[in-house]
């Protein structure tokens, strides 16, 4: 806590410098999503469609329709699980806490899945579907931990045995769900980003002022870093702070879930990476997440379209495939 006390005169400059270094990441990884596929565009052709240039009809639907949406969804989706993921370890001081293995992300891919054999329209319909299964797994985590100064450990245990008590809910689901949309529904839980229409990005772009209530309250975070007793001594009002932030990071991230599926790991491995470079300081740790997990995702969902596996794959497949390797050896890399 002295530490980020200590950094706070240098903080604006940090800050500045952090958002152009990953700003320029994001940028790269914008250009990878939009170049790369089964259909390449060159650079040039993407300057002289976004400019408004004369340019092929095929082109120009395979940029407006296809992979700026995609691309824009993923961007969204990595923020929002990686910010996620941020506040659920700041809040029970554990950096294995996140939605995906809490089973928030579980709970609401139940809703949404309860909504689709309902036939409920995806928005709001899925969406609010979602969002009540989200915080009912929520609301049940937080009571098998038990009182306010449960052990984290408590709660990341409650919601490992909750995330598999919705697994078997899922699975309960799709053995009544009718056989055409078994492939649509399997897909979609693996993480599936390649049914993308204009329609599902404003869904995520409610994400956005979840991202500025986040950011605003990146002080309180700070605070909570001492404990319940010592952010209260300092004026945080820890019950209605933690409130606060759970529902909103539970509302994003089910809104994530009902659009996108379930993608793991994420939430996990960008906000540690940011936090062994960068320290504790959540107003840098806040932005760094955000832009970080958008590039994370993105790049995934690059090698999700064009690595040679006879098909196109699910993103969550390719996050769990590098975003699993790399946290064990950031773990022993921690240990070293």
């Amino acid at each position: 806590m002295n530490s980020i006390t200590r950094s706070s005169s240098s903080l604006p400059g940090r800050l500045l410098l952090l958002v152009v270094i990953l700003g320029l990441l994001l940028l790269a990884a914008v250009i990878a999503g939009l170049a790369c596929g089964s259909s390449s565009l060159g650079l040039k052709d993407i300057w002289a469609l976004l400019i408004g240039r004369p340019a092929p009809e095929f082109s120009r639907t395979i940029l407006w329709q296809i992979r700026l949406p995609r691309v824009i969804l993923a961007g969204l989706a990595g923020a929002t699980l990686s910010l996620g993921g941020l506040v659920f370890q700041a809040l029970l001081r554990n950096p294995l806490a996140e939605p995906y293995i809490l089973g928030i992300s579980g709970g609401s891919a139940v809703g949404a899945i309860a909504a689709m054999l309902a036939g409920f329209s995806p928005f709001p319909g899925v969406a609010l579907a979602a969002f009540s299964g989200s915080m009912l797994i929520l609301v049940l985590v937080l009571a098998i931990g038990g009182s306010r100064r449960a052990d984290s450990s408590a709660l990341l245990l409650g919601g490992v045995m909750m995330n598999a008590f919705c697994s078997a809910l899922i699975m309960f689901l799709i053995s009544l769900t009718e056989s055409s949309q078994v492939h649509h529904i399997l897909f979609w839980l693996m993480g599936d980003l390649s049914i993308t229409d204009t329609e599902r990005v404003p869904v995520l772009l409610l994400t956005i002022p979840c991202f500025l209530i986040i950011m605003l309250m990146a002080r309180p975070l700070n605070l909570l870093l001492m404990g319940q007793e010592g952010a209260a001594a300092l004026g945080v009002n820890v019950r209605r702070v933690s409130l606060l932030l759970l529902t909103v990071t539970t509302l994003m991230v089910s809104l994530v879930v009902c659009q996108c599926g379930l993608v793991g790991f994420v939430g996990l491995v960008v906000p540690h990476i940011f936090r062994q470079l960068l320290g504790a300081d959540h107003r840098q740790l806040v932005p760094a997440s955000v832009l970080g997990g958008a590039s994370f995702l993105i790049f995934c969902d690059v090698l999700a379209r064009t690595l040679p596996a006879g098909g196109e794959m699910p993103v969550g497949i390719i996050t769990a495939m590098t975003g699993a390797p790399l946290f064990v050896f950031l773990l022993w890399r921690a240990r070293q």
